[in-house]
């Protein structure tokens, strides 16, 4: 298995809101283009050659951009990497651009059943996580080296439940941070932030 460098983009005011981005092509805030850099260098820290990576991320503007930044950091051609329309994040359907609380007012029921198999529950028009994981597995299990891969919470979470076999309910409430790096290796994963080494190994 090669080394794959997950990175979640960086903050969006939908975050700070609550609403459910998806497909939604929503742009990064003044402190996700900071949290952009600051993978970059965290990167830097970590990877003695970042020239042989493979770079390749979601199309969606988000995590687009905190592509370009990092690299940016890292002293690469701000261009010089591949987009992938299955690396886009969990399709939420109608649901999308909704928080939970207005979900949960407004759909109860489906919410429920959610909350009872988050892993297999597909929103109306929508995806679930076990369809996300094929499509996400498929990108990465291709790349032909070690592998910076920029997305989104949820693809983060189905790759890390699909190559280290975590349950599906774990895998599915799993927080993904932004600002820090994912290292999934065929022994596991490890968290990596800026300004320290990298921790929370499982």
């Amino acid at each position: 298995m090669t080394r794959l460098f997950l990175v979640r983009h960086g903050e969006t005011d939908w975050n700070i809101a609550g609403r459910l981005q998806g497909r939604r092509d929503i742009p990064l805030n003044s402190l996700g283009r900071i949290q952009a850099a600051e993978v970059g260098r965290v990167l830097g820290q970590m990877v003695a050659d970042v020239r042989a990576l493979t770079y390749v991320s979601s199309p969606l503007s988000r995590a687009v951009e905190t592509m370009r930044i990092l690299r940016t950091a890292l002293d690469l051609p701000v261009s010089d990497f591949r987009q992938d329309a299955d690396l886009r994040e969990l399709s939420f359907g109608r649901w999308e651009g909704s928080t939970w609380p207005d979900l949960r007012r407004r759909y109860p029921e489906d919410v429920e059943a959610r909350d009872r198999e988050p892993w297999h529950f597909a929103p109306p028009a929508g995806e679930s996580y076990g369809e996300l994981a094929v499509r996400a597995c498929a990108v990465v299990d291709a790349l032909p080296s070690d592998s910076v891969v920029v997305t989104h919470g949820g693809v983060i979470r189905a790759l890390l439940q699909a190559k280290t076999g975590m349950p599906t309910g774990e895998a599915a409430l799993l927080p993904i941070r932004q600002g820090a790096v994912y290292v999934l290796t065929d022994k596991g994963f490890e968290v990596a932030a800026v300004g320290r080494a990298p921790a929370d190994r499982r």
